[in-house]
């Protein structure tokens, strides 16, 4: 009869397990519940200007490095101009990597040869240019690099998506798509051109 009493008692009040109650729940460790901190924007008594957003410290160095570099992180002269060629030394693996990497994030929208051809253009998107036209391949390389950090029109932002390094390679590869669909006979060893007879 006891335990049957005693598993009563537990049944009833288990019941009661996930009801609303003013009570605060028992925390061993209350740490968490009270943590005191400065909001932005908040004064403050410690400090002489009483202002809890300091500065920080002459000299302090941000944690993504200085960015000093206007050619290379964005594609700017000193004069801020857009630099007519990419910063990046041009290397076998490099155009590699651009080709890769233009691969991945462009061909969808602007075709694996860059004339806007693609598979987002069959669905009825709006085209991007080809960059076969003369507007394009006059077109300096920082504004290209600057088009594809902060995107244009309907081209979002890839700054997050793409490092800065491999913006610079997909900008040599975009550079050999033109020249391949824009070459000259001058453009060819006269060795070879009797080949292409």
């Amino acid at each position: 009869m006891a335990i049957f009493l005693t598993g009563l008692m537990i049944t009833v009040t288990g019941c009661y397990r996930g009801e609303r109650s003013d009570k605060p729940p028992v925390h061993l460790n209350p740490n968490m519940d009270n943590q005191p901190k400065y909001k932005a924007q908040s004064q403050s008594d410690f400090f002489d200007d009483h202002s809890a957003m300091q500065l920080p410290v002459e000299g302090t160095v941000s944690r993504e490095g200085l960015r000093e570099d206007d050619a290379y992180y964005r594609g700017l002269d000193n004069d801020g101009n857009f630099i007519q060629r990419s910063p990046v030394e041009l290397t076998e693996a490099g155009l590699n990597r651009g080709r890769e990497r233009f691969g991945i994030y462009c061909t969808v929208c602007h075709g694996a040869a860059g004339d806007a051809r693609s598979i987002m253009v069959e669905k009825q998107y709006i085209p991007p240019p080809t960059f076969h036209q003369d507007r394009m391949r006059e077109m300096p390389d920082g504004e290209i690099f600057n088009t594809i950090s902060n995107g244009i029109r309907n081209m979002p932002s890839y700054k997050n998506q793409i490092p800065v390094e491999d913006r610079w390679l997909i900008i040599h590869y975009l550079r050999v798509l033109q020249r391949s669909q824009n070459a000259h006979i001058a453009d060819i060893p006269e060795s070879m051109r009797e080949d292409l007879k």
